[in-house]
């Protein structure tokens, strides 16, 4: 397989969550959210990751301090997910491998799933790769469209989408493994053409599809990694799901408590 580089998207406020923290450094069972992310990664084998800061970007740098092998890049401005990766592009631009995309606030991400996806991108590659699941309550969740023959034809977020639509449980969890120069060049064509003026990654598959490129969805991820943190109720129910898990194994092989030997969290099961 060819190495991997991974982007963590992490230049957010955590305004929702009535802190005046950068949001991934809000701590999950006494550890920030960040770090939980990264394990996963870790665990994947990936050694090179790109850290997109933004607010308080020293202070996430700091935090991150015992981390090995991490580059920060700094995203002025809160464009949107699609203008975190834009900042990204020189190194992007000079990678031949496979990239990995994903947010900084989703703790409950596995080292397994990010695996998986890239297994799949090394058994036939592809653009991209997207990681989805099927939840059995998929409010709030951009939904994946496919064609009659099961190919994936693109995401539509909740808003946007029509009755039939929301009814579909197959939804976008924000896992993307992309061909590196495929991405730079999707990058180029997004627009901010939308009520918010800013750039979506979520659009860079369907520009790849349109460029006849190849975008696959694999529904193999856990329900329970939809898990991000936006509010105080999510970040209770994330320490729950967690406290679960960690109640009915000590030790999960592929669950992201094993990160760097240093920085393992408190809490049950650790």
């Amino acid at each position: 397989m060819a190495e991997t580089i991974a982007v963590v998207m992490a230049a957010g406020k955590g305004t929702r969550m009535k802190s005046d923290l950068p949001k991934v450094l809000v701590p999950v069972r006494g550890r920030p959210m960040i770090e939980y992310v990264l394990g996963a990664l870790r665990g994947a084998g990936i050694e090179r990751i790109v850290v997109i800061v933004g607010y308080r970007a020293d202070d996430v740098q700091d935090a991150l301090g015992g981390w090995k092998h991490l580059r920060f890049v700094h995203q002025a401005g809160q464009l949107g997910t699609g203008h975190a990766v834009m900042c990204a592009r020189g190194t992007l631009a000079a990678h031949r491998g496979p990239a990995v995309v994903v947010a900084g606030d989703s703790p409950m991400m596995r080292s397994a799933s990010i695996a998986r996806l890239l297994a799949e991108y090394d058994r036939r590659p592809a653009a991209c790769i997207l990681g989805t699941a099927h939840k059995e309550n998929p409010t709030g969740l951009g939904r994946i469209i496919r064609d009659e023959h099961g190919a994936f034809c693109g995401i539509v977020e909740e808003k946007d989408a029509t009755p039939h639509e929301r009814r579909i449980t197959e939804v976008n969890m924000s896992y993307y493994v992309f061909h590196a120069a495929d991405l730079v060049e999707s990058l180029e064509h997004l627009r901010a053409d939308n009520a918010q003026r800013e750039y979506y990654l979520t659009d860079c598959p369907g520009v790849l599809l349109a460029a006849g490129k190849e975008v696959r969805a694999l529904a193999v991820l856990d329900p329970s990694e939809s898990l991000s943190i936006n509010t105080l109720e999510e970040l209770a129910a994330v320490e729950a799901a967690m406290d679960e898990i960690a109640a009915q194994s000590p030790i999960v092989a592929d669950y992201p408590l094993a990160g760097e030997p240093a920085l393992r969290p408190s809490g049950p099961g650790s």
